[in-house]
């Protein structure tokens, strides 16, 4: 089952395209997350929706927000895509344990082995602000990231001014 808005995040430490460890825990006081799940590399329908982040890059990452995006593909698999695709921003390895991460958000597929298309919107406190889950063969709607984003900046401007 999906974890849902108004829990607390599950922390987890990934390694990205370039071998390197990312800790939710290290975005926590500085910036929002917004976490974003995919079956596999280099399928058409993921290679869609991360084209759509790195041609928007700055709607998805920017100084209040980091995008880290996670399937259970390897390391070294998440660096040929994003050198073949120009992914600047993190592709974690959700490898071994084998999924763990997407089982721990709810959004792991057992029988097939991948994550579900699942997204997050962790503000910097490490609490769930937007939740959203859809199957490996169902296309998201990325507006909704970008009005979930656009709702936590305002939060973040009202509490300021």
């Amino acid at each position: 089952m999906r974890i849902d808005v108004g829990a607390e995040a599950p922390g987890f430490v990934l390694k990205d395209q370039n071998n390197q460890e990312v800790r939710l825990a290290d975005f926590h006081g500085r910036k929002a997350v917004l976490l974003v799940f995919y079956p596999l590399a280099f399928s058409r329908r993921c290679h869609g929706e991360l084209t759509e982040i790195r041609d928007n890059l700055p709607a998805y990452a920017n100084d209040a927000v980091q995008v880290l995006t996670v399937s259970v593909d390897s390391s070294y698999s998440h660096k040929v895509w994003a050198d073949q695709e120009g992914f600047s921003f993190p592709l974690l390895a959700d490898f071994w344990p084998h999924g763990a991460v997407a089982q721990a958000y709810g959004v792991f597929d057992p029988d097939r082995g991948i994550a579900n298309r699942g997204t997050f919107l962790i503000d910097t406190a490490g609490v769930i602000r937007f939740a959203e889950e859809t199957g490996p063969g169902e296309t998201r709607d990325q507006s909704a990231w970008r009005s979930a984003l656009a709702g936590l900046q305002a939060t973040i401007s009202g509490k300021v001014g």
